[in-house]
C-alpha cells in the first residue's frame, strides 16, 4: 500500500472512529463501486480497525491473529467467517440482477 493510500486509510479509520454511523455508508459505498475482493476486504479490515481489532476479534468469536489474516491483503475468508463478519459490522447478503 502506497503512502497516500495509507494516508486515505488513516482519514477513514478516524471518521469512523468519530461517527461509526458512516460504516454502512463506507461499507455500502465500498461494495457498489468496487466488485474487487481486495478492495471489499480493505473496507472491511478498515472498519474492524476503527472498532478496535481485539474487540471486533471477540466480537466475531475469532482470534486476532486470524481476523487479520482473513482481512489481508491476502485473505480470503469461508464464507461462514466472511456472513459472520458483515452481520458484525450491520449487513446481510443479499443478491439482485444485474
Amino acid at each position: 500500500m502506497s503512502k497516500a493510500q495509507m494516508y486515505k486509510q488513516a482519514i477513514i479509520k478516524e471518521t469512523l472512529k468519530r461517527n461509526p454511523h458512516s460504516e454502512i455508508v463506507y461499507l455500502q459505498s465500498a461494495i457498489d463501486e468496487s466488485q474487487n475482493a481486495d478492495e471489499i476486504l480493505l473496507a472491511m479490515r478498515t472498519v474492524a480497525s476503527a472498532r478496535g481489532f481485539k474487540k471486533f476479534a471477540e466480537e466475531a468469536d475469532l482470534n486476532r491473529e486470524n481476523l487479520y489474516r482473513v482481512l489481508s491483503e491476502n485473505g480470503n475468508p469461508r464464507l461462514d467467517t466472511f456472513l459472520k463478519l458483515i452481520d458484525l459490522m450491520g449487513f446481510k447478503l443479499s443478491l439482485k440482477p444485474k
